[in-house]
Formats: C-alpha cells, structure tokens, sequence
C-alpha cells in the first residue's frame, strides 16, 4: 500500500510540534531568521530551554541553522514554507499549519 500522507515524515513533525514552546518559537521564525538569544528574549525563556526546543525543532527537519561568526542563526526549513513567501503556513505534507489570522 502507498502512504501518501509519508505517515512517519509527518508523525515526526507533528511530535515536534506538539509543545507549546515550539510553536511560539514557530510563529517567531515565521518573521525571518532568529539566534538563540534573540528568541530567548522574544519569549521570555531561558537560552538553554529554547536551544533544547530549536534542536528538537531542528531534528525533526522543521528548522534549519547557519553559523554567523560565533552565533548561530535558525530559520524555518525551506522544504516546509510555501513559495508564496507568506510565512503564514507551515506546510508538513499531510497537513499544512495555519499561523496567521485568516
């Protein structure tokens, strides 16, 4: 049988996602690339709880990251934003995040 929804790609987005933290963290890069740092301070957390979230986040293929000198900078992964530019969606392949108010 077929599994056109990639049932395992998108049970491994889903489990990532299933935490409120990281779907703030979500929202946030849906603006553009954020470090750690300045997603500490957009969220009001501590450094070490966001870079759990962003490697988990990461792991899971939803984030990707770039090294800027001695920072780190992570933006949502170009394989789940839509073309259209609008950062309103998050697209998992069997279903797709709405962020944005409609």
């Amino acid at each position: 049988m077929h599994d056109e929804l990639q049932s395992k790609r998108c049970a491994r987005f889903l489990k990532a996602l299933a935490d409120p933290e990281r779907l703030r963290i979500i929202q946030h890069l849906r603006r553009g690339p954020q470090t750690v740092g300045a997603l500490a301070r957009l969220l009001n957390e501590e450094v070490a709880n966001v870079s759990h979230h962003l490697g988990v986040l990461r792991h899971a293929g939803l984030v990707v990251d770039r090294k800027l000198g001695k920072f780190v900078e992570y933006s949502l992964a170009p394989e789940v934003t839509p073309d259209d530019g609008s950062g309103d969606v998050v697209e998992l392949g069997c279903c797709r995040l709405q962020l944005g108010k409609k």
